[in-house]
């Protein structure tokens, strides 16, 4: 069991949109295990993004609503009705702020061969699909808030030493 660091805020990795995964070999599949260990060794989690553990290509891993799995290169479609609710990030550790997401989520993609993978979910399932799939685009959670909940959210990240780099 391979349990990688966790980048956090602050962590130029983070920011960079990912690259594209050309090749589905050993190195992918021992990435995507490295992935999934991480995750289920992490507290409180439901999903982690290669850049979380400083890898710059776009594949991550969730383990959301009973459904546990990985995709590489995802695409998203997402329903026009919204939810709200609490989010947090293991690369933003320990604060959680209520976050606005589609309610539902198709992510279309591919498996560790290379094989079409899609993925539909609604609520929890959508919610990390769509967090994990913004990492890869280098984007966090923080950056869809608005008005006095950003600002808030912004507030306690510079006031939280274990929140920034």
């Amino acid at each position: 069991m391979t349990m990688r660091p966790i980048r956090i805020i602050g962590d130029a990795v983070l920011r960079s949109p990912c690259d594209p995964v050309t090749s589905f070999d050993a190195e992918l599949r021992a990435l995507v295990t490295d992935l999934m260990d991480t995750l289920l060794g992490a507290p409180g989690r439901a999903g982690v993004a290669a850049p979380q553990i400083g890898v710059g290509v776009r594949v991550f891993v969730y383990d959301a609503d009973g459904h546990r799995g990985h995709l590489v290169n995802p695409t998203l479609e997402l329903s026009e009705e919204t939810q709200d609710g609490e989010e947090g990030c293991l690369s933003i550790p320990g604060l959680y702020f209520p976050t606005p997401r589609a309610m539902h989520a198709t992510a279309h993609g591919f498996d560790q061969h290379g094989e079409p993978l899609t993925i539909t979910g609604s609520g929890f399932l959508a919610r990390a699909l769509q967090h994990e799939t913004d990492h890869l685009d280098g984007r966090l959670y923080v950056d869809t808030l608005r008005g006095d909940v950003r600002r808030q959210a912004l507030r306690e990240i510079r006031a939280n030493p274990r929140a920034r780099s």
